[in-house]
């Protein structure tokens, strides 16, 4: 069923359970990630305050992360006593705010009536076995294939980017933000001064979250510093301005119709609703985008929100926006216009609060019901980054049902159209201009440009500059509208 179809439906869809689980133990002890996902829906079930809902689950919505296993809903689903429930496994690169999406949507049809969307890692207990040689027991895994698969049906990274290695999202979010100083006339100093700021910010605010992992009231100068264990990944980025995914965490969601709300006897005030619940599944490769510091599919979820709403998005009581990378939260600021000095930030983002692979939405989600319940009548948002910049989400929620039934959509044509591209061009030889790039960096310090460049064409390029020296001048001299002589996957500074 489309999510367009929920919207003319009678039925009203309602958030009752939110559940969080996360552990901190020694190697070789501790859970598995599918027993933190028992976990958290149990906790999602007694937040309810009628956990008995939990057996009545028609449809377990699970995104598949670092963990293996074929059917973890099947798991989930025998564990929780959910016996008829459907298992669904949603592959990465498709937004995890598609899974919310889907189970309203099915909610609101009459299609079912409970579905349960959970998540969970337990990356820090698998690394900390495997450094100190110790051999865990593989997930319990029913024999079965999930009732449904959901992959993606478009690529995240294009064959340029492939070719030259540029892959590891840390790179391609240093560029976006590379991409945006440049686009709006900073120097590398201010530009770093408004990352450090805005992440030193962020690391405040996860002080005040019991569930934070990684909280430490890092200043805007410890930040910037490399050492300490704070090592350069990508130029601007050191260690701590990226998430961190080594960590234990599952996240639950239990959503149901206000039919079945009222069969359970789940108090009114325990009940949170859906206002706007968007994604985009249009998908658009970096190299292709011809803005590469702009989201305008972001900007089009805004728009349609701020409609729907009849006010605008800056305007709202509470905001978290998806926070993997500084670049992703600076570029939704701009598209949604959020005030540029804000805190956009419930949980303390990702690298404090701790970025699980595939499911950090279902723990800001968690926290902004929590939130909302103790502010009644509040609004607020939370959005979704999947990819590269590449498919988002956004959701508004309240304790207040409101007096519209909820948008419900894909504005992936929409997205499509607000999307200008560019043809990336494959062993292109000849002179280019830098249009963003970042810094790689080994042991030893800066060792390699990887850019993204404009041929006189119009077409686009992908390089590696193989040059130390010109890598360690390109993290403290504009290298955006230099020329470079390329040659194929490689280039030189000209």
């Amino acid at each position: 069923m489309s999510l367009a179809a929920a919207n003319s439906g009678l039925r009203r869809a309602v958030l009752v359970g939110v559940g969080t689980a996360a552990q901190h133990e020694p190697p070789g002890e501790g859970v598995g990630a599918l027993d933190l996902m028992v976990r958290a829906a149990g906790a999602a079930a007694d937040d309810t305050g009628s956990p008995e809902i939990l057996r009545a689950v028609e449809r377990i919505l699970v995104p598949h992360g670092t963990w293996r296993a074929r059917d973890a809903g099947r798991t989930i689903a025998r564990a929780v006593g959910a016996v008829a429930a459907r298992s669904v496994l949603v592959e990465i690169g498709i937004p995890q705010q598609a899974l919310i999406d889907q189970a309203l949507a099915a909610i609101a049809s009459g299609e079912i009536d409970v579905a349960l969307v959970v998540g969970g890692e337990a990356k820090r207990r698998d690394d900390l076995a495997r450094r100190a040689g110790i051999a865990l027991a593989p997930p319990d895994d029913p024999g079965t294939d999930p009732d449904e698969r959901q992959v993606p049906d478009a690529e995240i990274v294009s064959p340029a980017e492939i070719a030259t290695g540029f892959v590891a999202p840390v790179q391609q979010y240093a560029a976006i933000d590379n991409a945006l100083r440049a686009a709006e006339g900073q120097s590398i100093a201010e530009h770093c001064r408004d990352i450090d700021s805005l992440w030193s910010r962020f690391d405040a605010v996860a002080i005040t979250n019991p569930e934070a992992a990684f909280a430490a009231g890092r200043t805007p100068a410890a930040l910037r510093d490399p050492g300490g264990g704070n090592r350069p990944l990508a130029f601007p980025y050191n260690k701590w301005h990226a998430t961190q995914w080594a960590v234990d965490q599952a996240g639950a969601l239990l959503l149901c119709s206000e039919t079945a709300a009222d069969r359970f006897g789940i108090a009114p005030a325990l009940r949170v609703h859906p206002w706007v619940s968007l994604e985009s599944s249009h998908s658009l490769t970096l190299s292709r985008r011809a803005w590469l510091h702009r989201w305008p599919a972001m900007a089009e979820l805004g728009r349609a929100a701020e409609a729907h709403l009849g006010r605008a998005l800056p305007d709202l009581d509470l905001v978290e926006l998806y926070s993997c990378f500084p670049a992703a939260v600076r570029v939704q600021q701009r598209e949604l216009g959020l005030p540029l000095d804000g805190t956009p930030t419930l949980t303390g983002g990702m690298p404090f609060a701790g970025g699980p692979f595939n499911h950090f939405v279902f723990q800001a989600t968690a926290t902004m019901i929590r939130r909302l319940r103790d502010a009644p009548g509040a609004v607020g948002l939370v959005t979704t980054v999947s990819g590269l910049l590449t498919k988002p989400g956004l959701a508004v929620w309240s304790t207040d049902a409101g007096d519209r039934p909820p948008l419900l959509a894909d504005l992936a044509a929409s997205a499509a159209a607000a999307t200008p591209e560019r043809d990336v061009v494959e062993g292109y030889v000849g002179a280019a201009t830098v249009a963003t790039y970042t810094v790689r960096h080994d042991r030893e310090g800066p060792a390699q440009i990887v850019a993204i460049a404009d041929t006189p064409e119009g077409d686009r390029v992908v390089a590696v500059v193989d040059d130390r020296d010109a890598a360690a001048a390109a993290t403290h001299r504009e290298l955006i509208g230099a020329e470079i002589t390329v040659d194929g996957p490689t280039a030189a500074m000209r």
